[in-house]
């Protein structure tokens, strides 16, 4: 399986000049046939955002503390970017380049529609990832879930798992984890739950394991994550929601019933213990149905009450014969 294919999404393919040196030195044409030369990875060269694409292993989930990353945008704007990102020629595409780190970096280069600084190097894919990996573990900015999906992506790749332990520095027990969170939680809904920076591991198994024993309400979750307002909601938020929804006890008389509307539209679900019933709503119209059930509950205990009595009278009946 080839290691390129998981790259991600490519940014603007609008061709714009090369790269060149921060000094604006440049190299005499290459004679025809002769060797391409091997990039100066000492060298500061300033690349226009739309030449770079991500790196083919993608490690960062939608962040979604918006004020956090336009303050480092001010940063920048402010006092310019001083620390290069690092980047490798494109070995698909001529003239085009991969993140090898620095994403963060590119991104707010390209919010501010200046070129990025950066180090062109040589670079296999395996260094790549392992670089990529030790650069993110030393500045602990990833959480714990990207770091998961991370080491899911090197597998795919086919990675060796000590590559895998020398990027992230983790050991097998931690890998075998991180497997087990990406193998029991489908990837679109932790794509759905975002980063959650604020939860870590033993949460992240909690919920895979509740993934495990709950596969019928993979899909009800899916359609209540895309309801506008467990979208408005913080990552860690969603997480914590998604785990208090897929969460069951054994306890007897215990369970949980998926709300749809005759054309089959999720509403949310109907929890229940032997002392208690609760409606989760997943969107405006399961709150308008919880609405519509709460003015309902009048005439429902009406008809609770003379379905008592009229047992009452048939159990009398029944004892008098």
């Amino acid at each position: 399986m080839s290691r390129r294919r998981f790259a991600g999404p490519a940014f603007s393919l609008t061709q714009q000049k090369p790269a060149e040196p921060v000094e604006n030195a440049r190299r005499p044409p290459r004679a025809a046939g002769s060797p391409a030369k091997a990039p100066d990875q000492t060298a500061i060269v300033q690349i226009e955002t739309s030449l770079i694409d991500p790196s083919p292993f993608a490690d960062r989930l939608a962040d979604d503390d918006g004020d956090r990353f336009s303050e480092f945008v001010k940063t920048i704007a402010d006092h310019g970017q001083q620390v290069p990102i690092q980047v490798r020629q494109h070995p698909e595409a001529p003239g085009r380049y991969q993140v090898v780190y620095g994403h963060r970096r590119l991104a707010a280069a390209m919010q501010l529609r200046i070129p990025v600084k950066a180090h062109v190097v040589e670079i296999s894919d395996r260094d790549l990832a392992v670089a990529q990996g030790i650069e993110n573990s030393a500045r602990q900015d990833l959480s714990w879930i990207e770091r998961a999906l991370f080491a899911r992506r090197m597998d795919e790749a086919g990675f060796r798992a000590r590559d895998i332990y020398t990027a992230l520095s983790i050991d097998d027990a931690e890998l075998a984890r991180m497997r087990g969170v990406c193998r029991q939680v489908p990837f679109d809904i932790i794509h759905a739950i975002g980063r959650a920076p604020k939860i870590g591991r033993p949460r992240w198994v909690a919920l895979a394991k509740s993934f495990a024993k709950n596969t019928n309400a993979v899909q009800n979750i899916r359609d209540m994550l895309q309801s506008e307002r467990i979208r408005k909601m913080g990552s860690d938020a969603r997480f914590s929601w998604v785990h208090e929804l897929i969460a069951e006890t054994r306890t007897l008389g215990t369970g949980s019933s998926l709300l749809k509307d005759a054309e089959g539209f999720g509403l949310g679900e109907i929890r229940f213990t032997s002392k208690e019933l609760r409606i989760v709503a997943a969107n405006e119209r399961g709150s308008a149905f919880a609405e519509f059930v709460r003015t309902e509950l009048p005439r429902l205990l009406d008809e609770f009450s003379a379905l008592d009595s009229m047992t009452s009278k048939i159990l009398s009946s029944d004892s008098d014969e």
